[in-house]
């Protein structure tokens, strides 16, 4: 384990791999996906073993999660990892993308870059949501999505490209993995490079 200091005191997440410390420095010291106190609803699409989550959570006391993550080796660690905050958020184990149906899902030892038809050697069927199904269910309840953050291993692009104007204008923040050459959603979103995080700030979001 590890201890990482946070608004809401120390936690020590449970780490399995050299990977997953690497996740513990991007996400909590390098802020990959920064997030501000006032935080309430977080969409997390490839949770893996629930960093992320831990620091979207430990923000305050009220931020809730919606988590996605199809690897059931990652999702037990996850709920480990997670059992302090048993009702603030929501796990599926499913991938998400611009797609639906079975899918292959590449898989490898650490559990940090298995991905929707990765040849990684070694690969599981998994179900796979599209993603503005998803979006529109989670604004059902939520009104507005504060961050959504995606890391899924090659898809992200597409995903984010994927969803319709009207769902995208309800999100103030998308984190993804990527460093795409051109600008998405350019009428909605402000876009800028954070070393391998492309962030995208709703322009409305920028007003307020």
């Amino acid at each position: 384990k590890v201890r990482v200091r946070t608004p809401l005191g120390e936690i020590a997440p449970k780490l399995y791999s050299h990977d997953d410390l690497l996740t513990v420095n991007e996400v909590f010291c390098r802020k990959d996906y920064v997030a501000g106190q006032s935080i309430r609803t977080v969409v997390d699409f490839g949770s893996n073993i629930g960093i992320s989550a831990l620091y979207f959570l430990t923000r305050n006391k009220d931020a809730r999660c919606y988590l996605y993550e199809p690897d059931r080796r990652n999702v037990a660690r996850l709920q480990d990892n997670l059992v302090d905050f048993t009702g603030r958020y929501q796990l599926f184990e499913n991938a998400v993308s611009y797609e639906s149906g079975v899918l292959e899902f590449g898989i490898e030892a650490t559990g940090r870059y298995g991905g929707i038809g990765l040849d990684t050697g070694d690969s599981i069927p998994v179900t796979c949501l599209e993603v503005n199904n998803v979006i529109t269910d989670i604004l059902k309840d939520s009104g507005t999505i504060d961050i959504l953050k995606i890391d899924t291993e090659g898809v992200e692009i597409a995903t984010v490209e994927a969803l319709s104007p009207t769902l995208a204008k309800l999100i103030n923040h998308i984190y993804l993995e990527a460093s795409p050459k051109h600008k998405i959603h350019p009428d909605i979103f402000s876009q800028t490079q954070y070393g391998s995080i492309c962030r995208l700030t709703n322009k409305n979001f920028l007003r307020r």
